[in-house]
């Protein structure tokens, strides 16, 4: 439900719908590159003028809108900003509130060990670990749900040591993506997958074969 987000933030990132809205937070997960990018970019081709990513979770998005034509459905892409150049939505905190990975942050560490460093969070999935990505939320502003009840995240780096490990991997260390194995996982990333990401995006468009 909308509230769950909206109850943990400042009233600016607040989302504008009543509190009982339904809303679905989507994610990709590894197998995602071969069973949907590869063959957008395959039959897209000759429209793909931007991040062949958001092109293709764009489309698959708006092919879910189609399946509801006689309701409103809003979508929210991750990369989506405002004109005050803050995210339309914040993807990982929209993510814990549903239950669907655990956004872990300084506040889950007791005893804090970097003084006044900035440290960010990360959430990790429970099958997946750090091999999953945040992509949309999808918004059906007629449909309320007073009933709905709220799933907890599964909280699957639960000591004090593996936390602090994994803050200190995804702050410092993100490069070399170690963070994503803090915990044993049921599918990662492939090889191609990897060096697709590890590319920096203006290169990728060779990578896939297509022309910049």
């Amino acid at each position: 439900k909308v509230g769950w987000y909206n109850a943990v933030l400042q009233p600016a990132f607040h989302l504008p719908y009543p509190d009982d809205t339904l809303a679905f937070v989507v994610l990709s997960t590894p197998s995602m590159f071969d069973k949907a990018l590869k063959p957008f970019v395959k039959k897209e081709r000759l429209k793909i003028i931007r991040d062949p990513v958001d092109q293709c979770i764009s489309h698959h998005l708006s092919r879910v809108k189609e399946k509801f034509p006689d309701q409103r459905v809003d979508v929210m892409f991750d990369y989506e900003m405002l004109p005050s150049r803050k995210p339309k939505f914040l993807a990982q905190t929209a993510a814990h509130v549903a239950g669907a990975a655990y956004y872990y942050q300084r506040k889950d560490v007791k005893l804090d060990p970097w003084g006044k460093k900035k440290i960010f969070g990360v959430c990790i999935h429970p099958k997946y670990g750090g091999w999953f990505a945040i992509r949309g939320l999808l918004l059906f502003p007629d449909i309320q749900v007073p009933f709905l009840e709220q799933p907890a995240p599964v909280d699957c780096v639960s000591t004090e040591e593996k936390r602090i490990e994994l803050l200190e991997q995804f702050n410092f260390h993100w490069q070399d993506g170690r963070y994503r194995d803090i915990i044993d996982v049921k599918e990662r990333y492939s090889e191609e997958q990897k060096a697709y990401f590890a590319t920096p995006p203006a290169e990728r468009f060779r990578l896939l074969g297509l022309a910049q």
